[in-house]
């Protein structure tokens, strides 16, 4: 136990320290200073003073910001972090983290800028989720960003930039709980139920896309804000789908003017995925496989909604390949899927004698329910 008397010297030790640091930092000597706040820092550790602890590694992030050297910068700033993640002192990491994300960005380090994000992110949460929920949304997305610059973590910024948005909308865990219940609705074959639920969840993923302007500078971040119009549009979409699906299993006359307005819906908004999907793969030289798996998958559902719908309204695959004439390399990779060959099987023999191909082949969000909403088409 430390008594009053060596508190009272311990602090008087560590003011001494904070300002012989900030007579060095004035003069120039940045890399010195930092070692003095480290010293003062240690004691205010030993005394279990935090909040002042907070305040000495706040003026040591800002010394390094204003370093001319950066890779010295982030070198320090590396060093202190994990100290920090040592000591398990979640918020002030992640307050570090943050900086060394900047410091990172503003080099083109992309990797450590959207890993320092991370991590930051997770720190907050663990801190206090209550308080640094937005906060920490917002450092996920920004780690999504810098991860889609990278050439190498481009399919995980794209998750991070998904459950970011989730996040800010609030519905991240809400909709895996809901569709949880949605699957079992079904198994318990309270088909109206589930397709209610399916809806419901849709409306979340249309809200969500709705506030993405609020979330994302379409002229900074272009082909972010194409990407997440493009998979809330999927989604909206294709949650619409199962829940028609889920209204035709349930057999009832009832419900065929609301599956005919849910499928017409969903027909435009596949439309609208597939069109945002083609418009950023024709802009680019490297294809991406998870867009490219994506807009043929879209081309599919648009294809099954219509064969549930009883009327060709477009061609699905013909829409696909629309102004790709000049994209040799892209239409034989989207020719390659095995959704584009199952739409063209679909389009030459039918849904029911395309059925077992169907079910053999991953359904995304119809995975865990195909067997039971495809099996109708096999009735008709």
């Amino acid at each position: 136990m430390i008594n009053n008397h060596e508190a009272e010297e311990k602090e008087i030790e560590a003011i001494r320290l904070i300002d012989q640091a900030e007579t060095l930092a004035d003069k120039g000597k940045g890399d010195k200073a930092i070692d003095l706040y480290e010293q003062a820092a240690q004691i205010y550790l030993d005394m279990g003073s935090y909040i002042k602890l907070d305040e000495i590694y706040i003026r040591i992030s800002r010394k390094i910001s204003q370093f001319k050297n950066t890779l010295q910068a982030i070198y320090r700033l590396k060093s202190i972090i994990r100290k920090t993640e040592e000591l398990q002192i979640e918020e002030i990491s992640a307050k570090l983290l943050i900086q060394l994300g900047n410091i990172s960005f503003k080099i083109a380090d992309w990797e450590t800028a959207g890993e320092s994000w991370h991590k930051a992110s997770e720190f907050l949460m663990k801190a206090d989720p209550e308080e640094f929920s937005s906060l920490s949304s917002f450092m996920l997305l920004k780690a999504g960003q810098a991860y889609e610059r990278s050439p190498t973590k481009k399919t995980e910024g794209k998750s991070l930039i998904l459950k970011a948005i989730m996040r800010i909308n609030k519905f991240d865990e809400l909709y895996e709980k809901e569709e949880q219940r949605a699957v079992q609705l079904i198994v318990m074959k309270e088909y109206e139920a589930a397709g209610n639920k399916y809806y419901d969840i849709s409306k979340l993923f249309r809200d969500a896309r709705e506030n993405l302007p609020e979330l994302i500078d379409e002229e900074e971040s272009k082909d972010t804000m194409i990407n997440a119009r493009a998979r809330f549009t999927h989604f909206i979409a294709e949650y619409q789908t199962v829940a028609a699906l889920c209204l035709r299993a349930a057999k009832n006359r009832a419900f065929n003017d609301r599956i005919k307005e849910l499928g017409g819906d969903s027909i435009e908004l596949f439309k609208k995925a597939i069109t945002l999907q083609k418009g950023y793969l024709f802009e680019k030289l490297d294809f991406d496989k998870e867009i490219i798996y994506r807009i043929t998958f879209d081309a599919m559902l648009l294809a099954i909604v219509q064969e549930m719908l009883g009327e060709q309204v477009i061609d699905s695959l013909a829409f696909l390949l629309e102004g790709g004439q000049e994209h040799k390399k892209l239409v034989k990779n989207l020719k390659s899927t095995p959704y584009y060959k199952i739409t063209e099987q679909l389009k030459k023999v039918g849904i029911q004698e395309t059925y077992e191909k169907l079910l053999k082949t991953n359904m995304g969000h119809f995975e865990k329910v195909k067997n039971t909403l495809i099996s109708y088409f096999q009735e008709n």
